[in-house]
């Protein structure tokens, strides 16, 4: 394996001379930080970490983590007022000891619900229910994570193909109002963190996701609900990325305030030009804060709709040509910079 890298630099502006406390240690995520960004990161697990060289990688390159599913309602609050934050706190541990940003994901989305949450159909019990978990998951143990996570997904997949809200448990019983009442309560929480909606098919402004997150985040934030991002999952195929800077640009228009991050990115067949359009597509989005990886490595498939080989690392920990091609034009855009 070719040498793999570290930590990086300040926030600079998209385009603009590079400074010269840029730190360029070779690695993906500090080549993106000296271009202009916060970081390039990836979603895995504490398990995974511990596994081979999985955690060797992520120490090197990547500079965010987020925990693919141990902070998930069934995994933090699997009974009413009963939290367990150890798993998915083992994950955050690794990243605070080892300089990395943090994604919290997620608060409250339509699906991992124990059934405890299920059961409840009164709208002041299910709205304390929300108000409680955010609380007690964004501030982690004995307060321990509480402005130390730099964003959170609060809501997850709240948009449906036809560009109208999806009919979860949340909106049966509380409408429309369950995304104010989240997104108030996580800025109460921890009014340092950045809130993101975090959602599939934004990639594309044909795509009915992508044109009712413009009318929902408009209307919300009119509305004075204090979401400061959007989030971009991108599992795209071949060529898939061809209109997401578009697509990141009008996110971001909502509002002067907004910032957006692809958070959950893959790209079946590992095809090394269409990862590379993901994240070019950030790069040239001014507001667009970062890019997070779905997985460090292919891992054996688990369930159907986990396609082996989209990831940027084989299983045997190899980089893929796709990292590679990330990291070249990376290079290549820092020194046409200097």
């Amino acid at each position: 394996m070719r040498l793999l890298f570290c930590l990086a630099a300040p926030l600079l502006v998209t385009g603009s001379p590079l400074s010269a406390e840029c730190q360029d240690d070779g690695s993906v995520n500090s080549l993106f930080r000296c271009l202009g960004k916060i970081y390039f990161g990836a979603a895995t697990e504490k398990a995974k970490i511990d596994t081979g060289k999985t955690g060797a990688i992520v120490k090197a390159d990547f500079g965010q983590a987020t925990n693919e599913y141990l902070m998930k309602w069934d995994q933090t609050e699997p009974s009413r007022n009963q939290f367990n934050l150890g798993p998915a706190g083992e994950l955050v541990q690794f990243a605070f000891d080892n300089s990395k940003s943090i994604r919290g994901h997620t608060l409250v989305w339509g699906e991992a619900l124990p059934q405890w949450v299920l059961n409840i159909n009164d709208k002041a019990t299910l709205t304390e229910v929300i108000q409680t978990h955010i609380k007690n998951v964004m501030v982690g143990p004995n307060g321990s994570w509480k402005g130390k996570i730099r964003a959170w997904d609060v809501v997850n997949e709240v948009i449906g193909d036809d560009g109208n809200l999806k009919n979860t448990h949340f909106y049966q019983v509380l409408g429309e109002e369950y995304i104010g009442i989240a997104f108030r309560a996580a800025r109460q929480a921890d009014p340092t963190a950045k809130l993101y909606i975090n959602d599939y098919n934004l990639e594309n402004t044909d795509f009915g996701q992508h044109k009712g997150m413009l009318k929902y985040v408009k209307k919300w934030l009119d509305e004075g609900i204090p979401i400061d991002g959007i989030g971009s999952q991108t599992h795209i195929k071949k060529d898939g990325a061809n209109g997401l800077e578009t697509a990141l640009r009008e996110l971001a228009e909502i509002s002067n305030n907004l910032e957006v991050a692809v958070t959950e990115l893959d790209v079946v067949g590992s095809d090394p030009p269409t990862y590379w359009k993901a994240v070019q597509a950030c790069y040239h989005v001014p507001r667009c804060v970062g890019v997070t990886t779905w997985e460090v490595r292919d891992e054996p498939a688990s369930n159907p709709i986990d396609t082996p080989n989209k990831a940027l690392f084989k299983v045997n920990y190899d980089p893929k040509d796709a990292y590679y091609q990330i990291r070249d034009e990376l290079i290549n855009l820092k020194k046409s910079q200097l």
